[in-house]
């Protein structure tokens, strides 16, 4: 860390990117119960994506971007926030948050395996244990018999599972693209491309609108947190952590948020956590740090931490 670094900034952004995120999930399962997905996502990070524009004038930012950029930002905001984060809104109409959280802790796994196969990198030892390790921790969480009995629990799961998919290509691609240098400016654009996607997906399956002043008071404050920290301020300490300490110790969260999501979820909304979620928790944590800690694999935390776009 380098000596310049205020203390207390760095301990406020690491509380951000572990309990902020964390309690994104049970946030979006609050808001999803009452509100349409593709709406409630939209709506979410349009309002975050304009906030920071007005940051970047009131900052004397500059928030132009070339052709390029724009497309870039419109791609990496389909791969994370369209599809990568309305999806898994919607799965949590049919998945608890807790649960949720741990299928997508699993993320640093397929980052892995996608590498492997556009990629050509080779597996290390150490991460071949964190597969092994994440695989089964995946099975038991997904085969418990009070998760397969919910309604279109199964279709949940899968669909989370095509947004790791697309959260790790997603990483891989903005590893490459030319985006703005600025990352407040590039969060902005991708946020308010990834809104204005998820709005036109919202009026082709025909969600129904509703005015904020029609929402329950606990959806209301819901989306406000869900903007204000969620998008922006666990999203900037992010980046501000990026800059001040190693990538590894910024991809801890990996292991936190599905902790603080369990924990939240079980207090508030009476989610069950059983003993096989736990064993699979740990199993499942385990094998991501193998691959958090494979040495030889230099870019890649790199790109895991990248693609921590939060629902």
């Amino acid at each position: 860390m380098p000596k310049s670094t205020n203390l207390t900034l760095v301990i406020l952004a690491f509380f951000s990117i572990y309990v902020i995120w964390g309690s994104t999930y049970l946030l979006n399962k609050i808001a999803v119960a009452e509100l349409a997905p593709f709406m409630l996502a939209s709506i979410r990070f349009t309002s975050a994506g304009l906030l920071i524009f007005v940051i970047c004038k009131v900052m004397r930012i500059s928030i132009a971007i070339t052709r390029r950029q724009l497309l870039n930002t419109a791609i990496a905001g389909f791969l994370f926030l369209s599809f990568g984060n309305g999806i898994v809104v919607w799965a949590l109409k049919y998945v608890d948050s807790g649960f949720a959280a741990l299928e997508i802790s699993a993320q640093p796994l397929v980052i892995l395996i996608l590498m492997r196969i556009l990629q050509g990198k080779r597996i290390k030892a150490m991460s071949v244990i964190g597969i092994i390790l994440g695989v089964i921790g995946v099975y038991l969480l997904v085969s418990q018999k009070q998760v397969l009995h919910q309604e279109n629990s199964i279709v949940g799961m899968v669909m989370i599972f095509m947004c790791m998919v697309s959260w790790a290509y997603g990483s891989l691609f903005v590893g490459k693209a030319d985006l703005p240098s600025n990352y407040f400016v590039n969060t902005g654009y991708q946020m308010l491309t990834g809104g204005l996607m998820l709005c036109f997906a919202s009026l082709i399956f025909g969600e129904t609108w509703s005015a904020p002043a029609q929402w329950s008071t606990s959806v209301q404050w819901s989306m406000v947190l869900l903007i204000l920290f969620g998008s922006i301020v666990a999203f900037t300490s992010f980046n501000y952590l990026l800059k001040v300490v190693s990538p590894e110790k910024v991809a801890t969260s990996t292991y936190v948020n599905p902790i603080i999501a369990l924990l939240l979820g079980w207090y508030f909304l009476d989610e069950q956590i059983t003993l096989q979620s736990i064993l699979a928790a740990v199993i499942l944590l385990t094998g991501v740090y193998f691959i958090n800690t494979s040495k030889k694999l230099a870019g890649y935390e790199r790109f895991a931490t990248r693609s921590k776009h939060k629902p």
